[in-house]
């Protein structure tokens, strides 16, 4: 909190100081333009001689020069201004509001095998918390990441841990990337398809010809020439103004087709691909050394196509295009520099160059901003610590205090062990911390498979697979009722746990909706079947009778409760450990709240 506040006290000093500066350029800029403007209206009426001339053309130098200087000004106090968003959002996060950050309702799927009960997306969740991406491509990347259900590879969680440790000590790196999508997220898909129609683009192959360079030069040096030799006195003033106006019509109407085509493709997305240039600018600077964060920078710079150099390119024509919805940026650029036609004829061999390799450029884009959230949780969760992952063929779950990262410094940490092919059966009363205990095995899990940081004092485990039941819903809409979506959900469950080899499943009460007989036989016979796959469970449960399966089958069912104190009040520990929990809560606090 301290490194935030003081990043953002220090922007805002920088930023007053930019605005005062920028007062003083629209003064000058406004003085210089008008005294050009005087110059060349004396020289036009004859009443000044070509002195006047040349002064007239100094001063719009003068002016152009204040204006880029004004404009990089401007540029500067927009980018502290993003940055001191980034750190505000931070210090708002350490303060619990979330609601800066997407919160990725679109990716939740109650049907999905673990990201719906785990609380992985929606408000306040795993990804609200994570996510910083500022590209709609980078958060589809995020999201994907976070439901994998594929048992992934040793080698890609080290390095992705590897990136994402170095990129979350790199905090004004991460900083600097975030600030271009503050004030608006990029839209990945909406760029793409702008790209993909850049392909189509038609353009005389002509522009792009030694011929049409050569022409273009000899107009230029032609409009060059007669401004000398009005100044020294051998032709009249009116010369180059006439050549110059002649040069410019002519111009405008040769390249006016494909420039405005050029215009509606690239305009569409003008302002979000310049923030993406600057993402490209960023990462491939970074100078980072971790191997997925170096396969990312070489694949945005390469021998054969150089992102970085494409964009930088593309940032040209852009800035190209900028100066001509000024007027007299328009008029004066094409007179002196033929600027549309260079224009066209750059994106034209841009067009040629680099769009077959833009796909992959994006996809690289994609998977650092992703990394960038995953980092940023990094840095914000120092406590946190890193999971000690391993290559078993059987199923290995070893936990010292851990605990549910929504709860922070409030929360209870507990000792755990999970064992290939065993089942645990978690009782205890409502409100004891059955369920939390849950997600926590869970959702630690899914941040250790992801090269993320943990909620425990220490985290052992192989990599397995993830199934959890503990929040289905009915579906009336489509005549699903509660017990139906639930014999659907233990169904899906089965199907996957006899794809899947070593499968943890979490569940959360079994058949709650259906009778207590029937759902205690039934519950025996799932678990009975479930037993004979390849299987390791933890299933909290409220029918203590599901207890005796210990009794039955003491080498693969153990019991765990988590057990509460009944005095004057509720006692909770949230503290788990062995045995059936003897005391429940609903009873006692129905007959206190009846007696108010």
């Amino acid at each position: 909190m301290d490194i935030y506040k003081n990043k953002v006290e220090k922007l805002e000093a920088e930023i007053r100081r930019l605005k005062s500066r920028n007062k003083f350029f629209v003064s000058a800029e406004i003085i210089s333009f008008l005294a050009a403007a005087a110059f060349i209206v004396a020289v036009c009426a004859q009443s000044i001689g070509s002195i006047g001339l040349i002064i007239a053309f100094l001063l719009l130098a003068i002016y152009a020069f204040i204006r880029r200087i004004d404009s990089k000004n401007s540029e500067t106090a927009e980018h502290y201004g993003n940055l001191r968003m980034v750190y505000e959002k931070e210090i708002a996060y350490h303060d619990g509001d979330f609601s800066h950050f997407d919160a990725g309702e679109r990716y939740a799927d109650p049907s999905h095998e673990f990201s719906f009960d785990m609380d992985i997306f929606g408000k306040e969740s795993l990804y609200n918390r994570i996510n910083r991406t500022i590209t709609t491509g980078g958060s589809d990347f995020l999201a994907g990441e976070l439901s994998d259900c594929r048992v992934r590879r040793l080698d890609d969680i080290r390095r992705r841990r590897e990136a994402v440790n170095e990129l979350a000590g790199r905090l004004e790196l991460r900083a600097d990337f975030l600030s271009f999508g503050q004030k608006e997220t990029i839209d990945t898909e909406k760029i793409n398809r702008a790209l993909e129609q850049a392909k189509t683009i038609s353009i005389p192959r002509f522009a792009g010809s030694s011929l049409a360079l050569a022409t273009a030069i000899l107009v230029i040096l032609g409009f060059y020439v007669s401004l000398i030799l009005a100044i020294i006195g051998i032709a009249g003033a009116n010369l180059p103004i006439w050549w110059g106006v002649i040069q410019f019509f002519v111009i405008f109407m040769a390249v006016s087709r494909p420039i405005k085509e050029i215009t509606k493709v690239v305009g569409c997305v003008h302002a979000q691909l310049k923030s993406y240039i600057r993402l490209i600018e960023t990462i491939a600077a970074s100078g980072l050394e971790a191997e997925e964060n170096k396969s990312i920078i070489a694949m945005l710079s390469s021998d054969e196509s150089d992102a970085l150099l494409s964009f930088k390119e593309l940032k040209d024509i852009i800035d190209g295009l900028d100066r001509r919805a000024n007027i007299l940026g328009l008029f004066v650029f094409n007179i002196l520099f033929l600027s549309d036609f260079f224009l066209v004829r750059r994106f034209l061999k841009w067009q040629d160059k680099y769009m077959p390799v833009i796909d992959r450029w994006i996809e690289a884009v994609n998977r650092f901003d992703a990394i960038t959230s995953m980092a940023t949780f990094r840095y914000n969760e120092p406590e946190a610590t890193d999971a000690e992952l391993v290559e078993s063929d059987s199923l290995i779950y070893h936990a010292e205090g851990i605990y549910h990262p929504f709860l922070g410094k409030k929360a209870v940490a507990n000792d755990f062990d999970i064992d290939d092919g065993n089942y645990y059966i978690v009782t205890g009363a409502n409100m004891a911390g059955k369920s939390t205990f849950l997600r926590s095995i869970g959702i630690n899990y899914i941040l250790a498979s992801n090269g993320m940081p943990v909620f425990a004092r220490k985290l052992s485990a192989s990599l397995f697979s993830l199934f959890s039941s503990m929040r289905t819903t009915d579906d009336l809409s489509h005549g699903i009722s509660y017990f139906n979506a639930e014999l659907l959900r233990l169904r899906q469950l089965a199907e996957y746990c006899r794809k899947n080899k070593h499968t943890l499943i979490i569940l959360d009460e079994i058949l709650k909706g259906t009778n207590s007989l029937d759902k205690l036989n039934g519950s025996r016979l799932f678990l009975q079947f479930i037993s004979s796959l390849p299987v390791t469970g933890i299933i909290a449960i409220h029918d203590l009778e599901l207890s005796q399966m210990e009794k039955e089958n003491p080498d693969r069912f153990h019991n765990y409760c988590f057990e509460i104190e009944l005095s004057e009040d509720v006692r909770y520990s949230y503290k788990i450990t062995k045995g059936v929990a003897r005391n429940q809560n609903a009873t006692f606090l129905l007959k206190k709240f009846l007696s108010i």
